[in-house]
């Protein structure tokens, strides 16, 4: 009798335990969130994940701070994020290229599937390509007849070797067979500038206050877009998938992220939350006015999605041979 009350002293207790332990989930978040930014402060990233803190902050009753880690085209951040403790208290908000593109040019500190959960994407940034004053032509359809009559008359600058503005243009060169001329830059602020002076005749680039800017101007012209479809503020400007180049219509697409085992339910919450939030009038007109595009992921389509980007990025480099820097 005495065992049997101790059995059951013992399972009345263990019940107890549980029954104290089951509010942990339930009162998530009970304390600040560290949100990391895998890039340098003063970015379109920085700038949209500290409105999205704001937002969320206020609709989880918990602040979320915001940590720039910038540095290794993202991965440094990742890493920090994919290292940390796996219970919804550390996220980061990138781009998908860390996942889906670094890990083909050369060994990661993470590993990108089974170190990283993707919680939602957030939005889509377009890719524009631009024609500088040193371009002639009027359309993409001239970039191709130039280029075709003069093998390597057009230069087109990207923010760096191994980019997605990198991979688009050697989808495109593969595609039509013709010698474009790749001229990286060291990241994408000096680019603008140099491509407002006229020192190439294209460059890539995802919207940004100092490119829409020189558009506004009309010093950079808009010949296509990489996109799923055409953009609301360039109506008359086609996709490159309408140009016949679809492997080389690419986006920038942005997500939060979190380490691999953050409970389910976890996940859930902050999915949740982060589409209540992207779907409010300010966070939309926040996305959208430098022609970003919200776009809100279930954690399994985003998953789905991650996958099947980082599979067509592998092909690109392994087929054109690309190398990091």
């Amino acid at each position: 009798m005495k065992r049997i009350f101790s059995l059951a002293h013992l399972a009345v207790l263990g019940a107890m335990a549980l029954t104290a332990l089951a509010p942990a989930h339930a009162a998530y978040p009970d304390k600040p969130i560290r949100l990391i930014v895998v890039y340098p402060a003063g970015g379109t990233t920085d700038a949209v994940a500290r409105a999205l803190a704001e937002k969320l902050g206020s609709q989880m009753g918990q602040q979320l701070i915001v940590e720039n880690k910038g540095g290794a085209g993202g991965a440094i951040g990742i890493d920090a994020m994919a290292k940390a403790a796996p219970d919804g208290y550390t996220l980061a908000i990138s781009a998908v290229s860390p996942i889906t593109l670094l890990p083909h040019l050369g060994k990661l500190p993470f590993d990108p599937v089974n170190d990283v959960a993707p919680v939602a994407s957030v939005m889509y940034s377009p890719v524009y390509v631009l024609a500088t004053p040193a371009f002639t032509g009027k359309s993409f359809a001239d970039v191709l007849a130039q280029s075709k009559a003069k093998p390597g008359a057009i230069r087109v600058a990207t923010s760096g070797i191994a980019t997605l503005g990198h991979l688009m243009v050697e989808s495109i060169k593969a595609k039509s067979g013709l010698e474009l001329i790749h001229v990286p830059y060291k990241g994408g602020g000096q680019v603008v500038t140099d491509a407002a002076g006229g020192q190439f005749e294209l460059f890539t680039t995802n919207p940004s206050p100092a490119a829409n800017g020189q558009m506004q101007k009309g010093t950079l012209r808009v010949l296509a877009v990489g996109a799923p479809q055409r953009l609301a503020s360039f109506k008359d400007v086609p996709t490159l998938a309408e140009l016949g180049f679809p492997e080389a219509n690419m986006t920038s697409t942005f997500g939060i992220f979190a380490p691999a085992k953050v409970p389910t339910e976890i996940i859930n919450r902050l999915h949740a939350e982060i589409a209540k939030a992207i779907a409010t009038p300010d966070m939309t007109q926040r996305l959208t006015q430098l022609d970003n595009v919200p776009a809100v992921m279930s954690p399994p389509e985003f998953t789905r999605f991650v996958r099947a980007e980082s599979s067509t990025n592998a092909k690109i480099v392994r087929e054109r041979n690309i190398k990091a820097d």
